[in-house]
Formats: C-alpha cells, structure tokens, sequence
C-alpha cells in the first residue's frame, strides 16, 4: 500500500498539464468525508452547514423512517476563515455519531478547530506539477460525564475528551474534467474502549470529474489501517459519493456515505457502517463565502 501511494504521488509530479493556469483542484474544502486541498483566500470566511441522515434503506430505513430523512445521524455547523491565501483556520460544532461494533458511541458533541497550510500550489508547467496541503485538527467532547466507567464518556481526566488528527493531503489537477487527490492521515484519541488503539493510520484517495460546468461527480475513500480495524472485527472504509452544484454564490453538495460522522476524529476511527447492507446514507452540504 505504501508503495502504491508513493508511486503515485511520483506519477502526479511527472504528468504535467501543457501549460494552463491551474485553479479549481476541487470546487470545495471538503469532498465529501474527506478536506480537499482547495483554500478560502485571504479574509474569506466561509459558513457551512452539513447534514447526515440515517439510513435510506434497510432494517434502519425505507419508508417507516421516511429513507432517514427523519432520522439524523449527525449535523455540522461551522466557519473557516482565510487567515493568509495559504493559511486557514476553522471551528466546528458537530453532535458526534461513530459508534463501535457493539453498538457503543464514540465520543459525542464535538467542537472541533483546525489549521491548513498550503505548502505547495499547482503551477503551470514549469511550477509545482501538484498542491501539497497539510492539516491539524483537535476536537474536544462536550458531552456530559458519565458516573458508568464502562462509557467512553467516563472521562477520569478533562483531556480524555479529546482527539486528534493531522493529515496530508497531495492533489493534482490533470484536466479541467478530472482531478485526483491522495490523502495520508494519523488519527491519535486520548480515551477509547478497553480493546481498541489510541493511534491510527489512514490512507485515502479522491477525485472529481467535472460533468458541465455547474454539476460534478465527486467520491472520496479512506481506508483505516489498525490491528483490529478490518471488516472481520465489524470495521468499514468509509466510502462516499456525491455530486457537486456550483450555483455561482455558493456551493451545494448531495451525497451518499456509509459514514455517520463528519470530522475525521469521528467518521475515521469509527465507520462501523456497510454499504453491502444497505448502511448508506443521504447528505448534504451548503456553503457559503463571503469577503470580510
């Protein structure tokens, strides 16, 4: 696995793009679980709103919960902020909805900030033939303590509600229709049940394919890798696909994902949903940019 992404990244830096200007890697920040290399320029702050419902179909959805759309599984609201056209802060508040096999939640109410630096940018031909992004995210559980030892939120100290994740993200733009991103994470949380790891590895990979000029394709899969995260202990990557609608204002995005959380302290650690049974579900992202 790591030799297939190293040669990757070595194959995006030779392809280059015949000289074009190179914008628009991806339309927005995030792709659908996964954050994108894209960056609001300086003094540009974004408000997002994103919805997870619960499943669309299966034992937990169809019509008796309206295919999810009565059951939410998580709601992000949030602001990024244009510090520097290559540096970028944000604040999040999301409820929280990765869960264990067993059916034990992962850590709930969350305020999550992050910083992302752009450490390269795709030029034309004779620059950089790729955008290299690197990302540090902390979020911390507001949740009440629980009094049960045996609950995630027990909480013996105040820093066991937090988590943490950096990450680093290597794109590139090879057409205005087609673009591929590589994403390269560790995931480090304080506290968590008694037979799981406190770190984390991911890989993941992306791409868009501009279908016009107002809608495109978009998915996105990352891949947890730890000595008990596999399909056999009840674990699943975390697999999305979406399609993207520029209105020229703002961005909106409807997607379908098996995973139930938002923030990559959640979805990452705890994707316990199947696609192969019917454990996907519909989402939606509106954001909004404005020059302050």
């Amino acid at each position: 696995m790591y030799k297939l992404t190293f040669s990757l990244i070595m194959l995006f830096g030779f392809i280059g793009m015949s000289g074009q200007d190179v914008y628009q890697t991806f339309k927005d920040r995030r792709i659908i679980n996964a954050q994108s290399v894209e960056m609001l320029k300086k003094y540009e702050l974004d408000v997002r709103i994103t919805h997870r419902f619960g499943d669309l179909v299966g034992d937990n959805g169809g019509f008796q919960t309206f295919f999810g759309l009565e059951s939410i599984a998580d709601v992000l609201t949030g602001l990024e902020y244009g510090v520097f056209d290559d540096l970028n802060i944000g604040l999040y508040r999301s409820k929280g909805a990765g869960s264990y096999p067993d059916g034990k939640s992962g850590l709930r109410q969350l305020l999550t900030g992050f910083a992302k630096y752009r450490v390269l940018q795709q030029l034309e031909e004779n620059g950089s033939p790729i955008t290299l992004t690197l990302i540090g995210t902390a979020s911390i559980s507001t949740s009440p303590k629980s009094e049960n030892p045996s609950n995630i939120n027990y909480f013996p100290n105040t820093s066991d509600r937090m988590a943490f994740n950096i990450q680093a993200l290597v794109a590139k733009k090879f057409t205005d229709g087609f673009s591929l991103q590589l994403n390269g994470a560790y995931t480090h949380r304080n506290i968590v049940d008694f037979d799981d790891v406190n770190g984390i590895i991911s890989l993941g990979v992306a791409t868009r394919v501009q279908v016009t000029k107002v809608f495109g394709l978009i998915v996105d899969v990352t891949l947890p890798f730890a000595e008990n995260r596999t399909t056999a202990d009840g674990y699943y990557p975390s697999v999305g696909a979406g399609l993207e609608i520029d209105t020229g204002g703002h961005i909106f995005q409807l997607n379908l994902t098996n995973s139930r959380g938002i923030v990559e302290t959640d979805y990452i650690p705890y994707s316990t949903a199947n696609w192969g049974d019917s454990e996907f579900r519909l989402g939606f992202t509106i954001s909004r940019v404005f020059k302050i």
